[in-house]
């Protein structure tokens, strides 16, 4: 499939005659740190990889859940909807047309909607792997009590000579203050070529920020013996998502 890729036809996912068991995961990670970057750098592999994983997550980690009381109810209904009744139903709500004009099979599928919940945490970007971030946060103040710093961190890597650095400019001179970047245009287009140095440097950032001025020992998951900025920190907790302009940024209670 990707004759650029693999040249000669092996190192593909899940061989069977591989000694070292790899899950698709784990390979996938190690192809995108792996010094020769053509995996880093194909237009399609990245995206192609990700939907995947996420297809498969979505097939063997989604679970529906329904209350005891209406378990017969909602076991009926489910047995006489067809696969073209629910497709009808999502070509319905796509062309935003009104509820009145279902038909009362048609209607059958919201009640099922109301009376189902579809538990699927396990899938990066779901709706339930976002309530499951809220309830651990419910979950660390219940345990911790009410957090004292709500910090996000925004970390630009277009500006950054770090990045620049990770990305393979051999020509930056990070022993100087104000290192010579490249022009702005290169430093965009580099950034959109490789994202995992992006993913990689804004995971940089967030160590050195709590390692230097936070005090936290990652290593042992607790905080140094002379703590940090704010004195020694108990706990705390972060989560992580794209901003418009498409780089990472973080949200953290303290």
């Amino acid at each position: 499939m990707y004759p650029t890729l693999y040249p000669y036809g092996i190192g593909g996912f899940e061989d069977p005659s591989r000694q070292v068991t790899l899950s698709l995961q784990v390979q996938t990670n190690y192809y995108f740190d792996i010094t020769d970057r053509s995996f880093r750098y194909h237009n399609v592999f990245m995206f192609v990889i990700f939907n995947i994983i996420q297809r498969r997550t979505a097939h063997l980690h989604t679970y529906f859940t329904v209350k005891k009381s209406n378990f017969e109810s909602v076991a009926k209904k489910l047995c006489g909807l067809s696969a073209d009744l629910i497709k009808s139903v999502a070509i319905h709500l796509q062309r935003e047309q009104p509820y009145n004009d279902l038909s009362p099979k048609q209607r059958d599928v919201f009640d099922l909607l109301k009376n189902v919940n579809t538990i699927a945490t396990k899938i990066p970007g779901s709706q339930a792997s976002k309530l499951l971030l809220r309830n651990e946060i419910r979950s660390y103040t219940t345990l911790f009590g009410l957090p004292h710093i709500y910090l996000t961190m925004n970390p630009n890597p277009v500006h950054s000579p770090i990045f620049q650095v990770m990305f393979g400019d051999e020509e930056i001179d990070l022993s100087k203050r104000f290192p010579e970047l490249a022009e702005p245009t290169e430093r965009a287009h580099r950034l959109a070529k490789d994202p995992i140095a992006a993913a990689d440097f804004f995971q940089f950032c967030i160590d050195t920020f709590f390692e230097h001025l936070m005090g936290w020992v990652s290593a042992s998951r607790k905080s140094s013996e002379n703590g940090g900025l704010f004195g020694h920190i108990r706990v705390y907790y972060g989560t992580t998502e794209f901003t418009e302009r498409g780089c990472l940024h973080g949200h953290f209670l303290i």
